[in-house]
């Protein structure tokens, strides 16, 4: 079983980062029953003295290579991973997408509307490269910025809803798709280092979130127990 990490910022993490990929394959290599492997074309985190993903120094180094496959990108959303995923989900076979995206869409490139219409074409691109492909679509968890910026707030808001409304609309038994939930107790204070970016406890509950669904829905791999 081939899984892919689609996101943002806080999927492909910057220079020094644990990242909450790290915890995944933690929790993989700990609980999953079977085979897998992760896939994608990247692997870098983001580098911020050359802006862009260069940098392989991750906060840890028993974070194997093949491990660090990812299609994540420092400023892209939905709005940059629509046109391309059905070209990498052919290139590396991919069987499950666990999907970090929506934020930097509604803070810089889109609305809630405009958004979500990406997310559904995201799921139809894939499809197209794999029927059967299954996904986790994480909803967007708004930062430091929607405390202050009311209608930034409220499009965040907007988003969550259209894309549950996205989920049971698209969600099929062939390619079935989950909306993870957002952890209950995440914390922007506690949980980023910057109001944005998950720290070590917001990596844990990131991953928590997309292991829980892919427990409870289809039986893979075990609860979640942070390894460190």
């Amino acid at each position: 079983m081939r899984f892919m990490f689609v996101g943002d910022s806080m999927t492909i993490g910057r220079a020094g980062d644990y990242t909450w990929r790290y915890r995944m394959w933690q929790h993989l290599a700990a609980s999953f029953d079977g085979p897998y492997e992760i896939v994608g074309p990247r692997s870098g985190l983001y580098d911020a003295a050359t802006d862009a993903a260069l940098s392989h120094d991750y906060a840890t180094p028993d974070f194997p290579a093949p491990a660090r496959r990812h299609l994540a990108g420092w400023g892209e959303g939905w709005l940059h991973m629509a046109p391309v995923i059905r070209e990498e989900v052919l290139a590396r076979d991919a069987d499950i997408l666990l999907v970090s995206l929506g934020l930097i869409d509604l803070g810089f490139y889109t609305d809630s509307t405009q958004t979500a219409l990406n997310a559904r074409r995201f799921v139809a691109e894939a499809r197209a490269a794999n029927p059967h492909i299954r996904m986790v679509l994480l909803p967007v968890i708004p930062n430091i910025r929607a405390h202050t910026d009311a209608p930034f707030a409220a499009e965040c808001d907007r988003f969550n809803e259209l894309l549950a409304k996205a989920v049971a609309d698209l969600d099929e038994p062939s390619s079935p798709v989950l909306l993870a939930s957002r952890p209950e107790s995440y914390d922007i204070g506690a949980d980023t280092y910057d109001g944005t970016h998950p720290g070590p406890s917001g990596e844990h509950k990131l991953a928590a979130a997309f292991a829980g669904a892919m427990h409870q829905a289809w039986g893979l791999g075990g609860r979640y127990e942070p390894a460190r």
